[in-house]
């Protein structure tokens, strides 16, 4: 019998991890660690974890792969409950990274890594494949997979650690603080190997963090939590700062959530217009009109694709054509990826018009600090 398609509007569920009313009370305790806690984690998501200390962020992250085993309520993956599986089984496809890493001192990088698909059973080859395969997925000289942990830096460690969570190419990785025991300037760029790294294998990932910033950065959707494991927001970092549920989430994410809102977002983001903006082949008395139509003192110019800089109006009377007036290299240019707080920056100290530009050099349009301000009173109205 053929395969009959699926009615139009259903679809597969996209849900890998479901926590359904789950709640922790360790035994003792008067008060529970975690509280009715329920979300939806989408596959492929990066999904954070935050909240002040005592709010069961790690507690949670634990249950995912029963290292804590919940008091009451469900935890299903890919729509399994994991209380249902064998634990080894359960972790086995789960990849857990960790703050201080978790090394075995005595074994190479190359061990480290091998540690899982070992346990799996696999061949001296196809581990071997794999531990290349991951060492220049995740940014490691192979002459660094004979060397032992303590030969290692702490950002090359935390590679190490996320190149072992992944070796079995797990559907989820849950991630504990990894950055937190580096320098500021080596969790940026961990960060942003993360998030490369995800654009690459599309993993579930849980990611517990205490910094806010992180949490902005790499988070798809982040889970905001309170003493007792109680759910305060679960949004998109921008909804998390456009608006915030309560009084809680508004003091926890800080009083400046527009400037935190510039850094999440894009040049790209933006409608941006042409501007005022001629073609080489277009007459003066049409740059001049451009000009009083968007009453600025410089007009741009094109060929082709390319932006070959700004004219100012005064030059135009005396030239005889675009070609031939005296024009000045865009220094206010941003990127298509500049954030928007770089993009205010530099709008805000030039004196013409601030052009998009791509890495080869094709102009996109240009943008103002009323578009900036728009791009944010969008989605605060919505």
């Amino acid at each position: 019998m053929d395969d009959v398609p699926p009615e139009e509007g259903s679809a597969i569920s996209s849900v890998a991890i479901r926590l359904d009313d789950v709640s922790k009370r360790f035994e003792g305790s008067e008060n529970e660690a975690v509280s009715s806690l329920s979300l939806d984690i989408d596959a492929g998501s990066i999904v954070v974890f935050i909240g002040p200390s005592g709010c069961g962020k790690t507690t949670t992250l634990r249950m995912i792969n029963r290292l804590i085993e919940p008091t009451s309520g469900s935890i299903s993956i890919n729509g399994e409950d994991i209380t249902q599986r064998p634990v080894s089984d359960l972790r086995r496809e789960i990849g857990y990274v960790i703050q201080q890493v978790g090394l075995f001192p005595h074994q190479t990088i190359a061990g480290n890594i091998a540690t899982v698909p070992r346990m799996l059973g696999w061949d001296k080859e196809r581990i071997s494949s794999r531990i290349e395969e991951l060492a220049e997925l995740v940014g490691l000289e192979v002459a660094m997979l004979s060397r032992f942990p303590d030969e290692l830096s702490g950002g090359q460690q935390q590679r190490v650690g996320v190149a072992r969570a992944l070796a079995a190419d797990p559907p989820v990785l849950l991630m504990d603080e990894p950055f937190g025991a580096v320098d500021p300037i080596v969790r940026g760029r961990l960060q942003d190997e993360l998030l490369e790294l995800q654009a690459t294998v599309a993993k579930t990932i849980v990611l517990v963090t205490h910094d806010i910033d992180e949490a902005l950065k790499v988070g798809d959707r982040i889970a905001l939590l309170n003493v007792g494991g109680i759910l305060e927001q679960y949004s998109s970092a921008d909804e998390l700062l456009a608006s915030p549920a309560n009084d809680f989430v508004a003091e926890f994410v800080g009083q400046d959530r527009s400037m935190k809102r510039l850094q999440l977002k894009t040049v790209a983001d933006l409608a941006f217009e042409r501007g005022p903006v001629v073609s080489f082949d277009e007459s003066t008395a049409a740059a001049l009109a451009m000009a009083e139509r968007y009453s600025t003192e410089w007009v741009g110019v094109t060929t082709g694709e390319q932006f070959a800089g700004w004219v100012q109006v005064d030059d135009l009377d005396a030239a005889g054509s675009l070609e031939s007036a005296p024009r000045s290299v865009p220094a206010a240019r941003v990127h298509p990826h500049s954030t928007l707080r770089s993009a205010m920056e530099i709008i805000m100290t030039s004196h013409t018009s601030v052009a998009v530009i791509d890495d080869g050099g094709s102009f996109g349009g240009v943008i103002t600090l009323e578009m900036i301000r728009s791009s944010l009173d969008d989605v605060e109205a919505s």
